[in-house]
């Protein structure tokens, strides 16, 4: 079993004036987080998903961590019991789910997971209302975060998803919607607001969505060289490519005030939004590390092997070359099961760290469920960086 890995490129000089070498060099060391990985192998209530977002629920998302609570989210979940290593038959499926963890550090006494229940059965928590929802549609959570100047209300985007046929992506998505939680709203989450957005992109025959990423760049939040701004990210497109917009934490709700990058500009028009790089995943992260350039991971091109990072001079670029992090092949145990979507989860790291998550799925799911019961869950590693 691979436990360790040591991966070393050139020095970089800590310095916020960047040029292109330095977006390319770095000193980093990974290893596995068998702690992280085993709080969420679980055999009663939820025992698999994917999505695995984590929220700081007093808004304070850089590291090291500083929330005393953390939100997780879940998109498609497993509820029910694994009996000697098998899937009780009472166990079903729901769209979303949620988890908060008293602390940052992974205690499996300190989480507990919350899903709705509807006559004693496990059902989704957030379920698509709004007026472009149509029948049958269902909610994938996108990332989120705590608004602490709209009275610290918890803000996650939402694709609706339709499904289109049989099969491991028998789905589309077909709209996006951002959820609204009032801070004194408990679990599992009865009362929430709901409204559909301009950021579901079909253009120019490709299709995307913005809410795959959101870096709160604000002293708030605990950020250094803040410029006062909510970053988010879209992904358009086969190629995965990598959209930015921004917004101010006040005018969030407001789309009008909202602005995206053209490549050299920010400017209104949504259409004009100019990729900063590509082959990255549908669900990812970027944050600021210690000596002020800014880490992007992600999986490469959505569902791989490699878990990738690319540095950055700003949040939304110049981005050096992909530099790879991590070969997932251990978790890979039969030729079924694939990885995606990796991301950091800053909130949760220690200085000069970053936890990374990356989720585990079957093209054959219902029949590796039977004989894997808990394939279906987020594996994580933590890369140390050198000299931060």
């Amino acid at each position: 079993m691979k436990a360790f890995v040591s991966l070393l490129l050139l020095s970089s000089v800590a310095s916020l004036s960047l040029n292109a070498q330095e977006l390319d060099s770095i000193r980093f060391k990974v290893a596995t987080a068998p702690e992280w990985t085993n709080l969420f192998n679980r055999t009663d209530g939820w025992f698999g998903g994917d999505g695995i977002y984590s929220i700081a629920l007093n808004g304070k998302e850089s590291s090291p961590p500083k929330a005393k609570k953390t939100l997780f989210i879940f998109s498609d979940s497993m509820i029910g019991k694994v009996s000697d290593g098998k899937m009780e038959p009472n166990a079903v499926m729901i769209h979303n789910a949620v988890a908060v963890l008293d602390g940052h550090e992974p205690d499996p006494n300190k989480i507990s997971f919350s899903w709705k229940k509807v006559s004693q059965k496990p059902e989704s928590i957030f379920v698509p209302k709004t007026p472009l929802t149509q029948a049958g549609d269902y909610y994938w959570l996108g990332d989120g975060f705590v608004n602490q100047e709209l009275d610290n209300a918890t803000f996650i985007f939402g694709y609706r998803i339709k499904s289109t046929g049989g099969g491991a992506f028998g789905f589309a998505e077909v709209g996006n919607t951002l959820i609204k939680i009032k801070a004194d709203e408990a679990l599992p989450f009865q009362n929430y607001e709901q409204k559909d957005t301009p950021f579901y992109l079909d253009h120019d025959g490709e299709t995307g969505s913005f809410g795959a990423g959101i870096y709160i760049n604000t002293k708030q939040a605990g950020e250094v060289n803040a410029d006062g701004y909510i970053y988010v990210y879209g992904t358009s497109g086969k190629t995965k490519k990598l959209l930015v917009a921004r917004v101010l934490p006040k005018d969030f709700e407001n789309y009008s005030k909202w602005s995206y990058w053209d490549g050299a500009n920010w400017q209104a028009d949504i259409k004009q939004s100019a990729a900063v790089t590509d082959q990255v995943s549908n669900e990812l992260n970027l944050s600021q590390l210690p000596d002020g350039r800014y880490a992007l991971v992600f999986q490469q091109s959505g569902i791989g092997r490699q878990i990738c990072m690319q540095l950055g001079k700003t949040p939304y670029g110049p981005f050096g070359k992909v530099i790879k992090l991590w070969d997932t092949s251990e978790a890979i145990e039969l030729k079924s099961f694939f990885t995606y979507n990796a991301k950091a989860h800053p909130s949760l790291s220690k200085k000069g760290e970053l936890l990374i998550s990356y989720n585990v799925n079957s093209f054959d799911f219902l029949k590796d469920l039977q004989t894997h019961p808990n394939l279906y869950r987020p594996r994580f590693i933590r890369v140390k960086f050198e000299g931060m």
